[in-house]
């Protein structure tokens, strides 16, 4: 009796004190942790942006001599070579997170089962569909918005760096800063990030999410092996390869540029972004249906899988 009742009397305090945490706590939580335990999200985008700095603060010892001779050059031409470094930036700051969010991606199930922190990450009241959504939401949302933001502070501090040196020289600012618009390329920028690198690109996300959370060891081997598989039994089998090109037009945004022309470094207007026409595409909608797919099974893995 003695026992129920106290039963009785510890169950409410229990109770409170779980509904206390609510699960959008739970996961802001387990964000941090995410960036608490991988530092490189963040310190390799910066370091590659610093180093961008500093070359661009070394080739600025010959702006001026640029100047001069960008003046024979017909308007468009002027444009685009003052316009050049603000888009080189973008796409080395863009091509150090992608690398950065696919080893994150392999490592993120894969790792906690291999230095079996698992066991204690399982103790906590946090469910491991919250688990594998706090790690999905860092290459589909954390990633694309410390993109644009390092950025676009990489590109600002160019453009005071490229103010200084021409005032230095005694020629004026007023051509740079009235080429160069800087709003209009923030705006492509975001555009880009979220359509391309983070809905688009989310089923390649998910998948890896899906290999880590399966394979016991090598898990690149093991996101790379089956496509690649199937691509040439399909080759082999039917003499089609329809998936290659399933898996190409995935890659290179579908014929969509979303802010950038194919091959070459300057960004498209605005006009030209075809925002409804890319949130209407069944390319997009097929693909986020199958993202939510192994996201699903990653949750289920990671439920039963066991310490490597």
């Amino acid at each position: 009796m003695n026992t129920q009742s106290d039963a009785l009397r510890e169950s409410p305090l229990e109770s409170h004190a779980v509904a206390v945490i609510s699960p959008g706590r739970r996961m802001l939580w387990s964000l941090r942790r995410e960036l608490w335990e991988n530092r490189s999200l963040y310190l390799a985008p910066l370091a590659v942006a610093a180093l961008f700095i500093v070359g661009y603060l070394i080739s600025t010892l010959r702006l001026v001599s640029k100047v001069h001779a960008g003046l024979v050059l017909d308007p468009l031409q002027q444009q685009e070579a003052l316009q050049r470094p603000y888009t080189i930036a973008p796409l080395v700051i863009m091509g150090t997170t992608f690398i950065v969010s696919v080893f994150y991606c392999l490592e993120a199930l894969h790792g906690e089962r291999r230095d079996r922190s698992i066991l204690f990450w399982k103790s906590l009241p946090v469910s491991d569909l919250t688990t594998v959504l706090s790690k999905a939401s860092i290459p589909l949302v954390f990633l694309p918005l410390l993109t644009f933001a390092i950025t676009v502070v990489t590109q600002w501090v160019t453009l005071l760096l490229s103010s200084v040196v021409l005032l230095a020289g005694g020629l004026s600012v007023a051509d740079l800063w009235s080429h160069l618009p800087l709003f209009q390329m923030s705006v492509m920028l975001l555009y880009h990030l979220l359509a391309y690198h983070s809905l688009w690109f989310a089923p390649f996300y998910a998948w890896l999410l899906l290999v880590s959370a399966w394979a016991r060891r090598a898990p690149f081997l093991w996101a790379v092996l089956p496509p690649l598989a199937i691509g040439v039994l399909e080759k082999i089998a039917f003499n089609t390869s329809h998936f290659a090109s399933l898996l190409g037009r995935r890659f290179s945004g579908g014929g969509q540029s979303a802010g950038f022309e194919p091959g070459h470094m300057s960004m498209v207007p605005l006009s030209q972004l075809g925002v409804g026409q890319f949130l209407v595409s069944s390319g997009l909608w097929s693909g986020l249906l199958v993202a939510a797919v192994f996201l699903a099974l990653a949750v289920r893995l990671r439920r039963y899988r066991e310490p490597i």
